[in-house]
C-alpha cells in the first residue's frame, strides 16, 4: 500500500492495520459459514398472499394457496431460480402429494421475479422438463417475496412446511446448495408432517 508522506497513515502501526483488517473481515468469514436462516420459523403463522399462477388449474389468475390450505398440512416453496435441483424437488413433491393423498397434503412452489410475463413460458416449459405434475407454480412479482415470510436475499431456495397454520420445519438453501441429500431430507421432514 502506498502512503503519501505525512499522511494519518504513515502514523498507524502496521500491527495495528493488521488487527483492524482482521476485525473487519472475520464477522464476514463467520457469516458465510453460518447456517442459513430465511423465512418464517417454527411455530409462526404462515400469512396470507396471492400471486400470478403459470402452471396450475388457476393458471393466469392471481392466487392464495395458503388461504385455501386451511388447517392441512403444506409445503411452500420459494425459489428465486429456476435450475435443475429445484426440478427435482418439483417432481417429487408431485409424487408426494400422491403418496399422502389421505391427509390432503398441499404444495405449491412460487418463483420470486419482477415480471410473470417475462418468465411464464420459462417456467412452463421448466415445469414439463421436470414432470412437476399436481405441484402447481406461480410468480410473485417481487424478488424480495412476500414481507411477511421475511425470506433472505441470500437464498436461493426456501421450503416452509406448516400445518394446522403453523410452521412445523424450514429448509433454506443459498444458489448451488439444494441437492439430491437435501431433497431426501425435505421429503422425510413432509412424512413427519403429514402424520401430525
Amino acid at each position: 500500500m502506498m502512503v503519501a508522506y505525512g499522511s494519518p497513515l504513515n502514523r498507524i502501526p502496521v500491527d495495528a492495520m493488521r488487527l483492524l483488517a482482521a476485525f473487519l473481515v472475520l464477522p464476514l468469514l463467520i457469516a458465510a459459514d453460518a447456517p442459513l436462516r430465511s423465512g418464517l420459523q417454527p411455530k409462526q403463522r404462515p400469512g396470507p398472499y396471492s400471486a400470478l399462477v403459470s402452471v396450475g388449474k388457476e393458471r393466469g389468475q392471481q392466487h392464495c394457496f395458503i388461504c385455501e390450505a386451511e388447517d392441512r398440512p403444506v409445503v411452500i416453496v420459494f425459489a428465486r431460480s429456476l435450475n435443475e435441483p429445484l426440478g427435482k424437488l418439483g417432481h417429487r413433491l408431485d409424487a408426494l402429494l400422491a403418496k399422502h393423498k389421505d391427509v390432503e397434503l398441499r404444495s405449491w412452489m412460487t418463483i420470486l421475479a419482477e415480471d410473470q410475463t417475462a418468465m411464464d413460458a420459462k417456467i412452463v416449459e421448466w415445469s414439463k422438463k421436470h414432470s412437476t405434475g399436481n405441484v402447481p407454480i406461480a410468480v410473485f412479482e417481487d424478488k424480495v417475496g412476500p414481507p411477511t415470510y421475511r425470506l433472505s436475499a441470500d437464498a436461493d431456495t426456501t421450503v416452509l412446511m406448516s400445518v394446522k397454520r403453523s410452521v412445523a420445519a424450514n429448509f433454506s438453501f443459498r444458489a448451488g446448495e439444494l441437492n439430491d441429500a437435501a431433497i431426501d431430507e425435505i421429503a422425510k421432514a413432509i412424512a413427519k408432517v403429514a402424520a401430525k
